[in-house]
């Protein structure tokens, strides 16, 4: 299994907010520190999907990252979320990162636009060249819209990069990853719970896990497993947890699902911002009892 530069187990960290809705920095560092101290994580990602970065300010972003940076000092690494569909906007947020102290910033290709696939490189590439540190490609066409997927040949010029060195895999595209796999030096990470372990299995460095929020010790158990080639273990420990991962995403998205979770156990996490709805009594009891047949289960 090749290197890891960002760690191998990342958990997709929500954003906490106040009970008015405001960023609750005091809460993401008791979050952040939970995720590593307690839940297994090597690397937090913050200002992602998870984190609702689409509605969360500049300022927010920047503040988020220097909380995190400090609660968790040299015992994980912290990767910035700065992906907008604006190659301006994102290479200033690229660099308010690194100013804060980010290790590394998570660029997703830009979306609503449309731009060619010359297009989409030349932003990230754009972003790489002002970025003080390394860059994880972001690939999840299912949110970014239709034909902004990176190819394969486009994975592979941005490889060349000095900068540009990780993907988070959320295309569920394992012909094109394997393929890149072979002919790069990118590390792969899984952004999708379900393909963790088929990811891994091809020589994926890691996970960028949403489930590592709420179950993060079953999910560095996957990773350690397959990381010592025991594919018999890990094969277990996914199955086992794949009714969580469904139900996580049965009626919407992940941090919603997580922040219920999270409001049943005490942990900081807070309602979401609109236009996200927070999860019904329904959806939250499913969650609840998949979360707890994971944990009784082992």
């Amino acid at each position: 299994m090749r290197d890891a530069p960002f760690g191998r187990c990342l958990a997709a960290m929500i954003t906490p907010f106040a009970s008015d809705g405001s960023l609750d920095l005091p809460g993401a560092r008791r979050l952040a520190a939970h995720l590593v101290d307690r839940g297994g994580c090597e690397g937090l990602v913050v200002n992602g999907t998870v984190g609702e970065s689409p509605t969360t300010s500049d300022a927010e972003k920047a503040a988020l990252v220097r909380a995190v940076v400090e609660e968790v000092g040299d015992r994980a690494s912290v990767v910035a979320g700065v992906g907008t569909a604006d190659t301006r906007h994102t290479v200033g947020l690229a660099r308010a990162a690194g100013a804060a102290g980010a290790d590394g910033v998570l660029v997703v290709t830009p979306y609503y636009s449309r731009p060619t696939q010359a297009g989409i490189v030349h932003h990230l590439r754009t972003v790489a060249d002002a970025s003080e540190v390394p860059v994880m490609l972001y690939d999840i066409p299912a949110r970014t819209g239709e034909g902004t997927a990176l190819t394969a040949g486009s994975l592979r010029g941005l490889a060349e990069h000095p900068r540009i060195v990780a993907v988070k895999d959320c295309a569920a595209d394992l012909l094109k990853s394997g393929l890149v796999l072979g002919d790069t030096d990118l590390a792969y990470y899984s952004g999708n719970d379900e393909l963790n372990l088929p990811l891994l299995a091809i020589g994926a460095s890691g996970v960028v896990s949403t489930a590592a929020n709420v179950a993060g010790p079953r999910v560095r158990a996957l990773v350690d497993a397959a990381v010592k080639g025991d594919f018999a273990e890990a094969a277990r420990i996914h199955r086992a947890l794949l009714p969580l991962v469904s139900v996580l995403y049965a009626e919407g998205p992940g941090n919603v699902s997580v922040k219920a979770l999270f409001a049943a156990a005490g942990l900081p996490g807070g309602p979401v911002r609109s236009p996200l709805l927070a999860a019904g009594p329904e959806l939250t009891e499913r969650l609840t009892e998949a979360l707890r047949a994971l944990l009784s289960a082992e």
